[in-house]
């Protein structure tokens, strides 16, 4: 592709003016292509902070994407919304999102690489294609895989900017005083554990957590939680902090003799954002899974 740069656009950094010219690809993207040299200014390789002038001839060559390690595996999907653009699924449990190195099968990437049958390739990576969040192995529930380049785009913005909606269900320990509150924390790497977050790292970054009670048993409840960040393992270190870890959790909660769970017991209950293309919002809903549903 190659394009000729107008006075009206004169000035701008040469990423924002790419960005302009070839909406489909994200800056961040755009940026990997001038770094790697496969985008030129009038035949010479230049910064992404290189301000274009009128008359400059740009030429973008975009790379075929690479092949992906991971294989397509025909695993069952739970689809609670598909169109062209995004998929919503309700993962189960016990399921990782994508592969990691040395362990590139089984996942939920591989899954989705042969329900939708080489539609991702390219989309946000080699490793995650598609991925837009992630959940836990042991965590259930709704999450949204983009199919296009323009929709991961849109949906990365979203989360970046706390638009999207996530609301979770968990059943945690103890009896609740309060019914309701709100856990403001920094997490960040514990400092005893590296395998582990801390809600009381010696740096780390802000984090933010609603909770609600929706049933109260004599020794756990079911709590409805809503993340305002997006941390990793925010709402297990978080119920963990205020003395209410998740049942199943061996990492940061207990594990239960009278509860035999072999995961954390946390569902993504509610998932809502803005559809990329249409601009609509949408709202989703995930079932709670069987091993939960006594606790309703």
């Amino acid at each position: 592709m190659t394009q000729t740069v107008t006075g009206d656009a004169a000035g701008q950094r040469l990423d924002q003016f790419l960005h302009g010219a070839a909406p489909e690809h994200s800056r961040s993207f755009l940026q990997k292509l001038i770094t790697t040299g496969d985008v030129r200014v009038n035949g010479q390789p230049v910064k992404p902070s290189y301000r274009v002038r009128a008359g400059d001839v740009i030429s973008i060559e975009v790379p075929a994407p690479k092949p992906l390690a991971a294989l397509p595996e025909e695993i069952p999907l739970a689809v609670l919304y598909e169109d062209a653009d995004l998929i919503v699924l309700n993962k189960a449990a016990g399921i990782v999102v994508h592969p990691a190195a040395g362990n590139f099968e089984h996942t939920l990437v591989n899954a989705l690489l042969h329900h939708c049958r080489g539609q991702l390739a390219g989309i946000g990576g080699v490793m995650r294609p598609g991925i837009v969040h992630r959940l836990d192995k042991g965590t259930s529930g709704c999450l949204v895989v983009a199919k296009t380049d323009a929709a991961h785009q849109s949906l990365v913005a979203q989360f970046k900017a706390r638009q999207v909606q996530k609301i979770y269900q968990a059943v945690c320990s103890g009896i609740f005083q309060q019914k309701t509150g709100r856990i403001e924390t920094e997490i960040g790497r514990s400092s005893r554990d590296r395998k582990k977050m801390s809600a009381q790292p010696a740096r780390g970054r802000p984090a933010l957590t609603e909770y609600r009670v929706l049933r109260q048993h004599a020794d756990c409840a079911l709590v409805e939680v809503a993340l305002h960040t997006g941390r990793t393992h925010q709402i297990r270190v978080h119920m963990a902090h205020i003395g209410h870890g998740l049942i199943g959790d061996a990492t940061y909660g207990r594990r239960d003799a009278k509860i035999a769970v072999e995961r954390p017991l946390l569902h993504a209950y509610k998932l809502a954002f803005t559809h990329p293309r249409t601009g609509k919002r949408m709202e989703f809903s995930a079932p709670i899974p069987e091993d939960m549903s006594r606790y309703e």
